[in-house]
């Protein structure tokens, strides 16, 4: 799939359907990617429906704390399977794939301690709030959300004893990168105390337990007295967001998600500089990202994580949700957790890494290959809705032979056939050759060519 139009939806989304593929030749590469960066245009009512079932996923504080018991794990399950939901579901394709790429940057982990109650919160109004705005004002946001505080400590930093964990973390993953001084974080570590979380549960700032005195971080600096506390600690976080080195990371954290495992340096350079041009707006950095040739060169380059190969095939096969209730959905986030990527369970801060081989091991394609199998034959999940005949939905017209057959399987689930020597090796499993006829054997076998379909390389790339 290396026409463009086909390259962006592949990118771009979680996995082609042939409603996205028509909807992108219909309004071009260029009116499909405006309107996907614009998604409060797009209707999304199936997902809508969907996230009616799980209501502690984008709860609030006290609506998680009024449904649950302490430290009950409720809201993390839902929150993870409205993740799954989201990207199988959603119309707004872009927007959830950069929700991720957030999510995972300014990443809590869930379910991870203390945050039970907040974590859902944190989702809807740091991460989804302002996934298609300033980065600037993400930083903020995050870093007086009682999730991040109580994950990376912070709560607990005061004058007396600064705890540079967050502060740590602020400047290695969340800004500039390596490359601070000690000297960096134990000033940081300072000039953020203060900042924690009140006997009500949310944010405070707290002067009493502000360490004043003159700070220099990374190229900032402020007298903070006793008077300006919170204001220098949001100053230095509005200067770290629009460093240069916080640019180039940014910039080459996108390459590496949506264009190579290695990020062309040009296209870093380009993308660091519109990012701060725009005054740390995502979307020109997304809409240059999509339109350069780096990108339109980049096909074959990226291989799925086992979220996005699971997503894919759901996709690709048209499998629908529960007719009611979330049983599918369980089933798909258990089988992440088996895979090891099951939404924000990542246990370090750092996030998820983005790149194959984090991801190449024979159990873990073992896994994915029993997943296509389960999918495509309806073993698991069950619940799933399904297409009366699933291979006369994904093939309606019957070609004469096998060869054939497979080939329209790869171009409605892939969109190019495969390799001549993958074609032979899936339709021997059938104990046929391409230029076998088809016979009344193939219900049997259908389910096993459909999933070695899915197991094949060409389905693996992004």
């Amino acid at each position: 799939m290396t026409e463009p139009i086909a390259h962006l939806i592949r990118r771009a989304t979680f996995g082609a359907t042939p409603a996205v593929l028509d909807e992108a030749h219909r309004l071009g590469f260029t009116g499909w990617l405006d309107r996907q960066l614009d998604p409060g245009r797009i209707r999304d009512g199936l997902c809508d429906a969907v996230l009616a079932r799980l209501p502690l996923a984008g709860a609030t504080p006290a609506a998680v704390r009024a449904e649950s018991r302490r430290e009950n794990y409720e809201s993390f399950k839902q929150l993870g399977r409205a993740a799954v939901a989201r990207a199988v579901w959603s119309e707004r394709q872009l927007f959830e794939q950069i929700v991720a790429f957030w999510s995972n940057h300014l990443h809590v982990t869930a379910p991870s301690s203390g945050v039970w109650e907040t974590r859902s919160d944190y989702d809807r109004t740091v991460i989804r709030r302002h996934a298609f705005g300033r980065f600037t004002d993400m930083l903020q946001a995050s870093a007086r959300h009682p999730a991040m505080l109580t994950y990376l400590d912070q709560r607990s930093s005061c004058r007396t004893r600064p705890n540079e964990n967050y502060a740590r973390e602020l400047l290695e993953l969340h800004t500039a990168g390596l490359g601070y001084r000690e000297a960096d974080v134990r000033s940081a570590a300072r000039l953020l105390t203060g900042m924690t979380v009140g006997r009500s549960g949310g944010y405070v700032y707290d002067a009493s337990l502000h360490a004043t005195g003159p700070v220099e971080i990374l190229g900032f600096r402020h007298a903070n007295r006793s008077t300006d506390g919170e204001g220098a600690a949001f100053a230095l976080l509005d200067h770290l967001a629009r460093h240069p080195r916080t640019a180039e990371r940014i910039a080459r954290k996108l390459c590496v998600r949506f264009v190579a495992d290695e990020a062309p340096g040009p296209l870093v350079r380009r993308l660091a500089r519109i990012y701060r041009q725009n005054d740390t707006a995502i979307v020109p950095v997304l809409r240059a990202l999509f339109r350069s040739p780096e990108f339109a060169a980049s096909a074959g380059q990226k291989i799925r994580t086992p979220f996005e190969d699971t997503v894919a095939a759901v996709r690709a096969l048209g499998l629908g949700p529960d007719a009611g209730g979330v049983r599918s959905l369980d089933a798909l986030y258990n089988h992440l957790v088996s895979a090891g990527h099951a939404p924000f369970r990542w246990s370090a801060p750092n996030g998820y890494p983005d790149t194959a081989g984090a991801w190449a091991s024979p159990s873990a394609f073992l896994a994915r290959c029993n997943l296509h199998l389960n999918l495509a034959a309806g073993w698991y999940p069950r619940q799933l809705t399904r297409p009366a005949n699933l291979l006369r939905h994904l093939v309606p017209e019957l070609p004469r032979t096998y060869g054939d057959l497979v080939d329209a399987l790869a171009t409605r689930l892939i969109g190019t056939p495969l390799p001549a020597a993958h074609t032979a090796a899936v339709v021997s499993v059938a104990g046929r050759t391409p230029p076998s006829p088809l016979d009344r054997a193939l219900p049997g076998a259908a389910p096993y060519l459909i999933a070695l379909v899915l197991d094949s390389p060409s389905f693996q790339l992004r």
